[in-house]
């Protein structure tokens, strides 16, 4: 059974898309900690982040920089951090978070619930400033 990620990749399940490219895939996650809360994931399912080819580790690693320089100057911020946890689905996965603060990244506070325009507007200002 596909992961929900991988469905989220495949189009049966909306996302806010804010980058693509032949190998990755990133959108928002609907639960963040931190506005503009990122989650990047490769194409190819994979339960764990270090599972996977280092080739394809490599493009992972390097479109996440990418997106999270978009992050940077969708979401005012001091730094964007990283995170791999990757217990709650089964894909490997990478969290960018805009932080100022340490705190920021805590996943054990309570989660934003953002309205689906306010979503729209940060997955569209990232998708912006991808490159």
């Amino acid at each position: 059974m596909a992961s929900i990620f991988s469905r989220i990749v495949a189009g049966e399940i909306p996302c806010y898309k804010v980058a693509e490219d032949a190998n990755n895939f990133a959108f928002l996650d609907i639960n963040p900690v931190a506005k503009g809360h990122v989650l990047v994931i490769p194409k190819h399912e994979v339960d764990y982040l270090f599972d996977l080819s280092d080739e394809e580790y490599a493009s992972l690693t390097l479109f996440a920089k990418r997106v999270a320089a978009a992050l940077k100057k969708a979401i005012p911020c001091v730094k964007v951090g990283e995170a791999v946890l990757g217990l709650e689905v089964p894909h490997a996965h990478i969290h960018l978070i805009p932080i100022n603060k340490e705190s920021d990244m805590n996943f054990f506070k309570e989660k934003l619930q953002l309205p689906a325009e306010e979503m729209m507007q940060i997955a569209e200002s990232i998708a912006a400033n991808f490159q």
